[in-house]
Order: C-alpha cells, then structure tokens, then sequence
C-alpha cells in the first residue's frame, strides 16, 4: 500500500546521499586537509602531475611487485602488496579496483582454508 510519508523519507534519504543525519559532515583532520590542498596544486602544473604520478606508479609498483615475490616466504608478503595497490590506487582506478578484487579472493580463499581444516579435524575425530 502506497505510503506519502515513506516515500516522502525515500526521496530525502536518495536526495540527501553522503549527507550526515546528525548534522553536518565532521571537518576533515588536518593532515587531510593539507594533502588535499596539495594533491590540488601537484594538479596546476601538467609536468609536475605527470612526474607525481610516474613517481606513485614506480613506488607503488615496486612495493607490488616486491610483495609479490616475499609471498611464499614467511613474513608480510601480502601486507606489502596490498600497501603497494594502495599507493598506486591513490592515482590510478585500476589499482583500486584490483586491491578489492584481491581482498575478496583472499577473503574466498581464508574462508575455504577455514573450512578445510575444521573437515580434517572432524574426520580424525
């Protein structure tokens, strides 16, 4: 049954999206604030945007590919991947949509491992 009150909430929740309900948005801390202000002035300069994002590419895919390679050793390997797809998402939509790609495998994958173990642990029961 059609309700004018529930609609009425509907268009506000959809016209209102990100909006806080408790008031204003919180103020963005400091340091936010000033990565912000300079992320906008790298942008002013197309050379200098150019060697930052050289720069966040060649860090970030350092930091991946050297992950990559510390992931049969014992140790961070996985951590330092998924820091070097954070750095390289900062600039790049394709590295963040990776990284949640990657989380959701690794997510899929813990749960099957998971899963395994507590079936051999049953059956040597």
């Amino acid at each position: 049954m059609w309700n004018p009150v529930m609609e009425r909430d509907a268009i506000q929740a959809t016209s209102t999206a990100g909006a806080h309900l408790d008031g204003p948005a919180p103020r963005p801390s400091a340091l936010v604030r000033a990565g912000r202000a300079t992320r906008r002035a790298i942008g002013r300069s197309r050379t200098i945007e150019r060697a930052y994002r050289i720069a966040v590419g060649t860090v970030g895919g350092v930091l991946a590919v050297g992950g990559l390679l510390l992931v049969p050793l014992p140790g961070p390997g996985w951590l330092i991947v998924f820091a070097g797809l954070a750095v390289l998402g900062t600039e790049f939509g394709w590295a963040k949509r990776a990284a949640g790609w990657l989380r959701r495998q690794l997510e899929r994958f813990w749960a099957w491992w998971k899963a395994r173990r507590e079936r051999k642990a049953a059956a040597a029961r």
